[in-house]
């Protein structure tokens, strides 16, 4: 650790973060990006099945402890917290978990979702109700149970995930392009009226990230049909292809941006200098972002 970051990591050494979707992925990535800021580390995930309509394996208890590891391993107090952010009162016991150890909130990180993949027209019920109560309503209700918590510490940071797929349609995707639009709509609702409680509001735009939100033959499929194929069904060639298009596609030549890109952001956007940051957003996309309108 440099000088730098020893002044950071002492500055932050009674700050507390609580992220979710810790378990792996981005979350994970963040929570270790955080303990190496020095912070406080509050790790949220349902580690178990959260929907059958999607076509990954889920989060698991072990994958939360991993996350636990390193997070130690660098350094920073950790504490696990098992909610389904769905359940408002699941995630209330869930933040007086957090309060009870650490005394308080000062940052969220509210970066749980899920992803599922069906045509407008062929989508079940699950699909659509899932992509939404988790991603949006789910988002909705961290926030809401944070936000006073973080206003009795004078004022905190307030960080969502949102995708490039929440600023644009996406074949096959209708479910997880609105809730993920709807979070940007949340994120700067949500900063007009935090503002002058000290509290900024923000996203960040994932582009596609290596993680099992991704690396699944139903995402791979919809990569190609976008490009107006038809996947085979075969998992290795499919992923080929699709690993093939995306490389292609963004101007940065990746075909994956890794979790660790995004986690940088976060803490930026956590830090005090960005207090004067907020109702906007930040993007890790491997160039993808120059395909977006502004």
């Amino acid at each position: 650790m440099n000088e730098k970051e020893k002044s950071m990591s002492e500055k932050n050494d009674e700050r507390v973060v609580v992220v979710t979707g810790a378990a792996r992925g981005i979350g994970r990535a963040t929570a270790v990006a955080f303990a190496r800021a020095g912070y406080r580390i509050a790790g949220a995930d349902i580690a178990a099945p959260t929907s059958a309509a999607m076509d990954y394996a889920p989060a698991t208890p072990e994958d939360l402890d991993e996350t636990g590891r390193l997070v130690q391993e660098a350094g920073a107090e950790w504490l696990p917290v098992i909610f389904d952010q769905r359940d408002r009162a699941a995630v209330k016991a869930g933040f007086a978990q957090v309060v009870d150890r650490f005394g308080g909130v000062d940052v969220v990180f509210a970066n749980a979702g899920i992803q599922g993949f069906g045509s407008i027209l062929e989508m079940s019920d699950e699909l659509w109700d899932d992509q939404i109560d988790v991603n949006l309503t789910g988002t909705a209700n961290v926030l809401r149970t944070a936000a006073p918590l973080l206003i009795e510490r004078g004022g905190g940071r307030i960080i969502v995930t949102s995708s490039t797929q929440g600023q644009h349609g996406t074949l096959d995707g209708a479910g997880y392009s609105a809730s993920k639009w709807g979070l940007l709509g949340l994120m700067k609702s949500a900063a007009l009226d935090l503002g002058k409680h000290n509290t900024t509001v923000n996203a960040v735009i994932p582009g596609l990230i290596n993680t099992a939100l991704t690396r699944h033959e139903d995402r791979y499929a919809q990569i190609i049909r976008t490009g107006g194929h038809e996947p085979t069904g075969d998992v290795e060639k499919d992923e080929q292809t699709a690993t093939g298009a995306q490389r292609a596609k963004l101007p940065l030549g990746v075909p994956w941006v890794e979790p660790e890109d995004v986690a940088p952001l976060v803490v930026f956007l956590a830090s005090e200098e960005a207090r004067m940051v907020s109702g906007t957003s930040f993007a890790a996309t491997g160039g993808d972002s120059a395909n977006i309108t502004a």
